[in-house]
């Protein structure tokens, strides 16, 4: 009465813990292989990235991405979350002022307002993406930090647009960590 029992048990658990995740792994592997290893960023032979996971930097040279609610650190990928404050919640107010404050400060002569993704987490605070508009407001500031022209920044982000999924889910979004591995190999 219980052998038939454990029998089941065992080859499902075989089947479903290890014959599947095997096929599924394997198959992925070989029709999409960059994005089963994790769609690495390689530089110079070195990983320095992944395209799913952002980046933190203040460095002027390169593009910032959105703010991270993670913690202890900004985008710590085995700590994903997002904020819960509420927009009532005046942490979250204060948070957005001073994230703002530094924004206006590292280019105090743009006159644009801060698009609303340069100052707001994402949903799990490791989120590489931007909105062009997010990318282009950093242009003059990179472009002086550079010693490049505006024109040639603001084209490097206009080639890296995305369009929506399927040219109707989500929106246009820019992954800052392709912006900033273009920017490193100039």
């Amino acid at each position: 009465m219980i052998r038939p029992l454990l029998v089941s048990f065992g080859a499902l658990t075989i089947l479903t813990g290890l014959a599947y995740p095997v096929a599924v792994t394997g198959a992925a592997r070989v029709a999409f292989p960059r994005q089963a290893q994790g769609s690495l960023i390689v530089q110079d032979g070195q990983v320095r990235a992944s395209r799913l996971i952002g980046q933190a930097t203040e460095d002027p040279r390169f593009f910032w991405g959105r703010p991270s609610a993670t913690a202890p650190f900004p985008t710590n990928a085995s700590a994903s979350a997002g904020s819960t404050l509420a927009v009532s919640n005046p942490a979250l107010k204060e948070a957005v002022g001073t994230r703002l404050a530094a924004l206006q400060a590292s280019d105090p002569g743009n006159p644009d307002p801060v698009p609303q993704d340069l100052v707001t987490a994402s949903g799990s605070g490791l989120d590489p993406h931007l909105s062009p508009e997010g990318a282009r407001w950093q242009v003059a500031r990179i472009a002086r930090a550079r010693g490049l022209d505006p024109a040639q920044v603001r084209a490097l982000v206009d080639r890296h647009v995305e369009r929506p999924t399927f040219g109707l889910l989500g929106s246009a979004r820019v992954n800052v960590n392709d912006l900033n591995a273009e920017l490193a190999r100039m």
